[in-house]
């Protein structure tokens, strides 16, 4: 039960964040370097599993090994870093196949993946140790 928590936690916070971010600062930026490339509407299906499937990534990777060590400190650096790698594999691999692919759009998109993912790894933690007290 305790993870089924970690994966609500974490996936709202995931998903608060990411929306805000896309929907309030990143619109303009991204049609600006990659609008040719853009959709009119988002494929809601495709955006529904990657959130999905990303935030079990987060769970297993970050707030799990967090809650065992019992360390916010663990949530924050972990989902930092499956955050860097995860969206440096998809820019960096643009980067090296799509022609025209900004590196600004590398740079932002994976700061903002490690910084994303980071929060919400140390949210998810925070959270579910507050319903799920660590015990002794």
């Amino acid at each position: 039960m305790q993870y089924v928590a970690a994966y609500l936690a974490t996936a709202a916070a995931f998903l608060v964040i990411d929306l805000l971010w896309i929907g309030l600062l990143a619109d303009s930026f991204y049609r600006n370097k990659i609008g040719a490339l853009m959709l009119e509407q988002i494929n809601w299906t495709a955006a529904l599993l990657f959130y999905v499937l990303f935030v079990v990534g987060i769970v297993v990777f970050a707030v799990a090994p967090a809650l065992q060590a019992g360390s916010w400190r663990t949530a924050l650096v972990l989902g930092a870093l499956f955050g860097f790698f995860a969206y440096a594999t998809y820019d960096m691999t643009n980067l090296a196949t799509l022609k025209g692919w900004p590196v600004a759009m590398v740079v932002v998109d994976m700061a903002w993946g490690t910084f994303l993912t980071g929060v919400s790894a140390t949210a998810g933690f925070l959270i579910t140790r507050y319903i799920f007290p660590a015990s002794g």
